[in-house]
């Protein structure tokens, strides 16, 4: 098929052969599982078990009331000895309840009935994608079931994994490409989609290999395995769409908008382990790598295992180790300790050496080169983004598109005065949404008010409709009459009332 280009892009060391040379290994329990009731986007889930309760593996420890969250289910059979509130390693800063559960050792177990995608309707494998608390895995965490609620015409497999050092996606295609394609078979069902792509990177000599492979093994012609160029972000969303179909998403719109879906290709092989299985999201593929672990690869880690944990697993800590990100060195956030928990959105443990972290350098003035724009991917300019938020414009950096930056870091990485680009955006975007969300609760007060005042109106205005209804039948001449004949009656029986 031909393939297209996306603006931008950096083409970057990848260190993938670190953590690939070994087969995915399991990592056991730690003592104790902190379970975040937060690990998607959107809503909360609320907790929906209590201290002191045994609780069974695949159980739900977290709930979501409306469509914009996913629940949270027991990564392992134990006793919940806690719900507390911690704080998350991303977004940083903000606290969120855990659910602490001490594993008993048993694997007893909580298993929904299995469906055969081919025959069940695709309302009950929607509902089972819900019930299983499948979030996106590739990073952002968004609700699948959400996702999946509008058909589309074709449908994208992610499997280019493009930031460096990150390489669970290529481990999982290498040992479990059947569990992707018959996850994409599902999700084809559910979409209704006519298409179906799996985007591989060229790189990834091994995982497309593997993918043939189980294409031929399934004998599924609908399915079309696609060698994409190494590059990055061509991961992200709307530049994987851009090189495989040659449209754009629109600003401000989604890929629904142009009947196109894009599955992280973890979670085809999560939708398929829920359809077929009836086992709920309960861990993950993690990479753990960088020169500061002993032994780099990657773990299937169960949620609310602590980084320290699999740290521990990979060998430890080398001498060399200076700087701990979740994520990858471009989009991952530094920790300050590893005590975090591992969530569905945790792909990556990166432990970097000294050498590997660019030398602070202080920030110098715009010298406008271009080179911000030059590289990225969602056709920005930087450079104009960072004046308006400089200068607390921020309508103007509404209207320039920062909702746009993906956040991939490129622009940091090239830019000669070292300023800290993609920070400057990430604070605008949340003093944006801060505004927003006061000027939504300034309208709902507005109304509310609006709605009060006309309320009392409207009761005013019908206490004198019927003040002057009583007025007017009080005028008329039946009603004079009878309050005369009233007053004579009261007349004549008060003498009789004296006598007595």
């Amino acid at each position: 098929m031909r393939l297209h280009r996306f603006h931008g892009g950096l083409k970057l060391p990848e260190h993938k052969a670190e953590s690939t040379a070994a087969p995915i290994r399991a990592c056991p329990l730690p003592a104790r599982l902190a379970v975040p009731l937060v690990q998607h986007a959107g809503d909360a889930a609320e907790a929906c078990v209590m201290p002191g309760r045994r609780v069974r593996r695949g159980e739900r420890i977290g709930s979501v009331g409306g469509v914009r969250g996913c629940d949270v289910h027991a990564p392992a059979a134990g006793t919940v000895i806690a719900v507390e509130p911690r704080p998350l390693a991303h977004p940083p800063g903000i606290d969120a309840l855990h659910v602490l559960i001490e594993p008993d050792g048993s694997d007893e177990a909580v298993v929904l009935p299995p469906l055969d995608w081919q025959t069940a309707a695709r309302g009950e494998l929607l509902a089972r994608v819900r019930d299983a608390g499948i979030a996106g895995l590739g990073g952002a965490g968004f609700p699948t079931a959400e996702k999946l609620a509008v058909p589309r015409e074709t449908l994208i497999l992610n499997g280019a994994e493009c930031e460096p050092y990150i390489a669970c996606d290529d481990r999982l295609l290498r040992e479990r490409a059947d569990q992707v394609l018959r996850g994409g078979q599902a999700l084809r069902r559910i979409v209704g989609a006519e298409r179906v792509l799996l985007a591989i990177e060229e790189s990834m000599a091994e995982a497309l290999k593997a993918a043939h492979a189980a294409v031929r093994a399934l004998g599924d012609d609908g399915i079309e395995v696609v060698a994409v160029p190494t590059i990055y972000p061509e991961g992200g969303e709307r530049q994987l769409i851009r090189v495989l179909t040659g449209r754009e998403v629109p600003r401000g719109g989604l890929p629904r908008d142009i009947g196109v879906i894009v599955q992280n290709v973890a979670t085809a092989a999560a939708i398929w382990r829920a359809v077929a299985l009836g086992e709920p999201l309960t861990r993950r593929i993690v990479t753990v790598t960088g020169r500061g672990v002993a032994r780099p690869g990657n773990y299937e880690v169960a949620f609310g295992t602590p980084v320290s944990h699999l740290i521990a697993q990979a060998g430890g800590y080398t001498p060399e180790a200076a700087r701990l990100l979740l994520g990858g060195p471009m989009m991952g956030v530094a920790l300050p300790h590893d005590d975090f928990p591992i969530g569905k959105t945790s792909n990556c443990v990166l432990v970097l050496a000294q050498d590997d972290v660019r030398d602070a350098a202080p920030e110098m003035p715009c010298i406008r080169c271009g080179e911000c724009a030059r590289v990225c991917p969602a056709r920005l300019l930087p450079q104009q983004l960072l004046w308006h938020v400089r200068a607390e414009n921020w309508e103007r950096a509404r209207a320039d598109g920062i909702f746009d930056c993906i956040e991939c870091g490129c622009c940091d990485l090239v830019c000669p005065s070292h300023i800290p680009l993609v920070q400057h955006f990430r604070y605008a975007k949340t003093e944006l949404r801060h505004r927003d969300r006061e000027a939504a609760e300034a309208a709902a007060a507005k109304a509310r008010f609006e709605a009060r005042k006309a309320r009392l109106e409207r009761e005013e205005a019908e206490r004198a409709a019927r003040m002057a209804a009583r007025k007017a039948q009080a005028a008329t001449p039946d009603a004079v009459a009878a309050a005369i004949e009233r007053a004579r009656a009261r007349r004549q029986s008060s003498p009789q009332e004296s006598q007595e």
